[in-house]
């Protein structure tokens, strides 16, 4: 189990930066002057320049993603009720988003902008969590039709 989730945030490192990368250049293409904005000017500050601000940025983003891909494990344990699950990789995510959203100046830093943030994020996950549900209890119906074809008598059902 070790092992899995090693590789998963392995692998979710550099798709947290890629998508991170992205995002900066959606932001920039969307101000529409030109210039490319690669972290928010609060952090270039604080970090005593841009390029400071960008590796560390980098860094936190490749975090962002390995611990959004390790805690897809948690998917994955059986014994676990879909509400411990749900429960667990809300709070894993959150724990894991909320301290790098705020260093990287991603949010404001008072106390409106947390729970704006926070409301935002519930939202997304709920969104995508509800997609994921119905897509899987999709699948799940599909696949229970066709046991119940290819192994009921007829009039059974």
């Amino acid at each position: 189990m070790k092992k899995k989730i090693l590789l998963l945030c392995l692998l979710g490192a550099p798709v947290g930066l890629a998508l991170s990368t992205l995002i900066t250049i959606a932001i920039s293409f969307s101000v529409g002057d030109g210039v490319f904005y690669p972290v928010v000017p609060q952090l270039a500050a604080q970090c005593g320049g841009e390029l400071n601000a960008v590796l560390l940025q980098a860094g936190c983003s490749m975090l962002y993603g390995a611990a959004w891909a390790g805690a897809s494990v948690i998917w994955t344990l059986e014994g676990w009720s879909l509400l411990r699950q749900t429960v667990t990789h809300l709070l894993v995510c959150s724990a894991a988003t909320f301290p790098i959203a705020y260093l990287m100046y991603w949010i404001p830093h008072n106390a409106a902008g947390a729970l704006l943030y926070f409301g935002i994020f519930a939202g997304i996950y709920l969104a995508v969590w509800l997609l994921q549900y119905a897509a899987t209890k999709k699948k799940l119906r599909q696949i229970n039709e066709r046991l119940r074809g290819d192994g009921a008598q007829p009039g059974q059902s």
